[in-house]
């Protein structure tokens, strides 16, 4: 239905129909998404802007599904979309017969949905397949109002559908509310997210200037305005399109004697409404939106017929609006008007009414809705049956949020402890507490979820103590509270009513805890005995994979590096077996961990963790574990020197838009590129955004969040700031990882090297406790495994080389620190190393025509990775030196480019990976035959081939074939 007022033109929005237009189609190309988000007060125009630009994006050739959020918000996951899916199904006719069967099948995965370990996760992916078979290569818009009530499994969903579905082009069109988002409001915390997007933007509408308002009005009214009028609608209405259409229509019907404000209008309005009308609106408002016309037959209790003259009522009076979902208020402020008009008597009947209907009705209950009325209809004992249902079906869609809001309201409906015993209501309240409890673990309110711990514990038929202990300390260590999470697990293992199975589960978790907290040897004796005891316990999988875990990194540190990964082979064979996916997940990220960082063997380290990522993502895991072994290849990548593969794969794991924890070693891993390449504002984002969230996390995050922060620092000449980040790494870290303990020493050595070299001043104190460091690290390295000492002894050099700077830096520790990393195939810090043995050399007036050697060497390296800073500061000192870096050459076709200049060998600029694929490609294999050779996925032997090109300045693989033929001639 619709009503006069439907059909004026929307006024004063014509730029954002084409803003809209060229953000979320236009601009889009296949396979990405986009986003707009459209805020403003209540009454601004956002529904009926997104109700426009979705008629004409689906004009345009898009596939458009509008769904809106319900009022009661986290009450009913995924509400929206599957709401979309059924308005869309219900618009097909028999020609489109393949996507009603997508459509439907979609919808018959919801219904068929069940809670199972492969979480939330698992869900998703299914969606996203599932809206891939719909959209059939299309543009899809998903346009959702009334955002602001969005429940947290739908908020998941929009993270999701941003990070891309492979090729389907995806946009998202939403409308919030601006006043709802207040406070703590979930919602804000994911626009400010999103936000960070280029793809993604926040059109914040706003009301009507004066003209649009006069133009709006004049519309409506069907004739201009007088001057006093028209001055008088425009003070009264503040250019808020919903309020000046309602004072229009006032003065059309010739209804002056209105009063100024909004409660007002509403009032008066519904006051001249026939008695029935009166009586729909009201239901309506005490509804959940959208009631369906049976629903509302139910409530109000009219004949057919006259049920439907008072809905065409409300709705000529612009009180209700309708369509095939059922009705809704056309602003919820119209609910909040008449809340207050009621006696509670009669609101409580309403809700009675409904839920009753709702009991009755032959479809399927919808229990949150169920819940919510028989509360507010004052029936506990009737709510709380609907209430545990609700929770129920939510953990089965993983809305774990949604859950724990209900679970937390049965909780409130069961009353105290003491209202069960003086016969209230027949409830098992610690089995509430549980389920509370467990769920507010799972959607991250560690805080709730301990509180309520707390109050099973006290309860009378609380859980057994060892039971209470591990729960307690899983939820302590989620929180960041180490220490007493480590005191629970020992409380746990020293009870003598534990059983077997939990001893093994509290040794395993105490043995990861132990990693995450740097304390190797420690974390390998818990997981020897989390091993021991869970080979006494049939079906112990996971404490089998997470005790391997602790125990492969144990060993590894211990000298030990083959013990270690046999310990994590084994689990992960053991994983795959069981075949429980985050059994297989844990088990590559350990293995990944393991190779490209205590060992240090990167390129089959990033090899794993790729093959991981595959693996995981089949298994539904793919915005947690595959994420994160993404976030390690990075890692690896960008230490091997392939930087421009390292910013691919980062930017592949980011379209999954993880957040919390899951985020930060990606945002580390994607900060150390962008410190590599110079970019400061998108660095001082990343630390900004891994230091909220860590929020005091441990040192094997910490470190390396200050390490970065310091080398920011100091390529913007902030050497204060630089010093003041070491400091406070060594100082609030305890941990005994000496590889990121080396790397920070090196880093606060360094910030005093530079400030010297700055004339600034030098803090002795600083220098003498960071060699005093270094010294330490070197110590302990000695216990270390041989890999891990290898890498420390390059941090080493590189400190020792940073001292000499302060009273004349000595280039033969410069040539030693480049003969470490050349040997470690580290390309940047050996660049780094050769830039400073060249200043060293220049600074000697010894070897000018080494120290251009080693400048030009640099520069190739810096170069090709496009490490600009380092870039810089050599072309500055080369400048300074009057050494050419580059010379001016003719290109086969004639044109000018850049060469540079010989150096004697042409192949120094290659890394020794380098020079293994060069050799291959002489030979005339191509980028699989030389994957196959040497082990290394396809893709990556195109990364290296394109650095060669780079280096050698060529074009062909002819090209590049010859000069290593020439080179080896030689």
């Amino acid at each position: 239905m619709a009503s006069d007022v439907d059909l004026v033109p929307l006024v004063g929005r014509a730029d954002h129909l084409a803003t809209l237009r060229s953000a979320l189609l236009d601009g889009v190309g296949p396979g990405q998404t986009a986003a707009v988000f459209v805020t403003g007060e209540s009454g601004v125009g956002k529904t009926r802007l997104l109700r426009e630009a979705g008629d004409r994006l689906r004009v345009a050739g898009a596939l458009v599904l509008t769904g809106a959020c319900l009022d009661i918000g986290d009450s009913s996951p995924l509400h929206p979309l599957l709401q979309a899916l059924r308005r869309f199904d219900a618009e097909l006719t028999a020609s489109h017969a393949r996507t009603s069967s997508a459509v439907r099948g979609l919808l018959q995965m919801f219904a068929a949905e069940t809670a199972g370990p492969d979480g939330a996760g698992a869900l998703l992916e299914r969606v996203s397949r599932g809206l891939h078979l719909i959209a059939q290569g299309r543009p899809l818009v998903l346009v959702l109002d009334d955002l602001q009530w969005v429940d947290r499994s739908t908020r998941q969903l929009l993270l999701y559908l941003l990070a891309g579905l492979g090729d389907l082009q995806v946009s998202v069109l939403a409308a919030v509310r601006a006043e709802s988002l207040q406070g703590a409001h979930p919602l804000r915390r994911v626009l400010t997210e999103l936000r960070r997007l280029r793809s993604v933007r926040v059109l914040d509408l706003s009301p009507l200037d004066r003209a649009g308002t006069e133009q709006l009005a004049t519309a409506v009214v069907g004739a201009p305005l007088g001057a006093e009028a028209a001055e008088s609608l425009w003070q009264r209405s503040g250019g808020n399109p919903f309020v000046v259409e309602e004072l229009a229509r006032d003065l059309r019907e010739g209804r002056d004697g209105l009063s100024e404000t909004l409660r007002e209008v509403f009032l008066a309005r519904v006051d001249a409404l026939p008695q029935a009308a009166h009586a729909v609106v009201h239901a309506v408002a005490a509804g959940v939106e959208p009631v369906a016309h049976w629903l509302l037959a139910e409530v109000t209790r009219l004949p057919e017929g006259e049920l439907i003259d008072a809905v065409r009522a409300a709705v000529a009076h612009r009180l209700l609006v309708g369509d095939d979902d059922g009705y809704r208020l056309r602003h919820r402020l119209v609910a909040e008007v008449l809340a207050h008009e009621l006696l509670p008597a009669e609101r409580s009947v309403l809700h009675r009414r409904y839920a009753e209907a709702l009991t009755t009705a032959t479809a399927e209950l919808h229990q949150a809705r169920l819940a919510h009325h028989w509360r507010l209809a004052g029936e506990p004992a009737r709510a709380l049956p609907a209430a545990v249902a609700a929770a129920q079906e939510a953990e089965r869609l993983h809305g774990y949020a949604e859950a724990h809001r209900h679970w937390s309201a049965a909780l409130q409906l069961a009353g105290p402890p003491a209202a069960s015993a003086d016969g209230g209501l027949d409830v098992d309240r610690a089995e509430l507490l549980r389920h509370a409890a467990e769920t507010a673990h799972h959607c991250g309110e560690h805080a709730r979820a301990l509180s309520l711990l707390e109050e099973l514990a006290a309860a009378e038929d609380a859980p057994p103590a060892c039971a209470l202990h591990i729960r307690r300390a899983r939820y302590l260590a989620a929180a960041g509270r180490s220490a007493p999470a480590e005191a629970e697990y020992r409380r746990a293992l020293t009870d003598v009513d534990c059983t077997p199975r939990e001893r093994a589960t509290a040794a395993a978790h105490l043995a990861e805890l132990l990693l995450h907290l740097g304390r190797y040897a420690d974390a390998g004796d818990r997981a020897r005995e989390a091993l021991e005891l869970a080979a006494e316990v049939e079906g112990s999988v996971s404490e089998v994979v997470l005790a391997s875990a602790a125990l492969g990194f144990s060993e590894a540190y211990l000298e030990d590096p083959d013990a270690g990964l046999a310990v994590m082979r084994e689990a992960l064979d053991t994983a795959e077996r069981a075949g429980r996916p985050e059994d297989v997940a844990c088990a590559y990220l350990h293995l990944a961990e393991l190779l490209t960082g205590p060992l240090n063997i990167l390129e089959e380290g990033v090899v794993v963790a790729r093959r991981g990522a595959e693996r995981v993502a089949e298994l539904g895991l793919g915005r947690t574990y595959e994420t994160r072994l993404l976030a390690i290849a990075t890692n690896g990548l960008f230490r091997v020197g392939q930087w421009a593969e390292a910013e691919k794969v980062v930017a592949a794991a980011l379209r999954h838009r993880p957040s919390g924890a899951d985020a930060v070693e990606l945002l580390l891993a994607r900060c150390r590129l962008s410190v590599g390449y110079g970019d400061i504002a998108a660095a001082d984002r990343d630390l900004e955004a891994v230091a909220t969230v860590l929020a005091g996390g441990g040192a094997r995050h910490v470190i390396p969040l200050l390490t970065l922060r310091a080398g920011l620092a100091m390529w913007q000449g902030r050497h204060d700031l630089a010093r003041q980040a070491v400091q406070r790494g060594l100082t609030e870290s305890r941990s005994d990882d000496v590889g990121i303990l080396a790397a920070l020493v090196w880093h606060g050595l360094r910030a005093e090297a530079e400030a010297h070299a700055a004339r600034a001043t030098v803090d002795a104190t600083a220098v003498r406790r960071l060699r005093e460091v270094a010294e330490r690290v070197a110590r302990k390295s000695e216990h270390a495994a041989r890999p891990v000492r290898d890498v420390v002894d390059g941090f080493l050099a590189l400190c020792e080389a940073e001292v000499s700077r302060l009273d004349g830096s000595d280039p033969a520790l410069w040539a030693r620190s480049v003969a470490a990393w050349d040997r470690r195939h580290h390309p940047y810090p050996a660049a780094y190393s050769r830039l400073r043995q060249a200043e060293a050399l220049l600074a000697r007036r010894s070897r000018t025509a080494s120290a251009g050697r080693l400048l030009r060497e640099a520069y190739q390296v810096a170069q090709g990775l496009g490490a600009e800073p380092l870039s810089t500061e050599i072309r500055t000192l080369a400048a300074r030196a009057r050494v050419v870096l580059e010379e001016r050459g003719a290109s086969a076709d004639g044109r000018s480019v850049t060469r540079a200049e010989p150096v004697g060998d042409e192949l120094a600029v290659l890394t020794t990976r380098e020079r293994e694929v060069l050799a291959a490609v002489a030979e005339g294999l191509t980028n699989k035959e030389i994957g196959q050779r040497l082990f290394i996925s396809e893709r990556t032997i195109g990364v290296h081939v394109s650095h060669i090109f780079d280096k050698l300045q060529v074009r062909t693989r002819v090209q590049a074939s010859a000069i290593f033929l020439r080179n080896r001639s030689e």
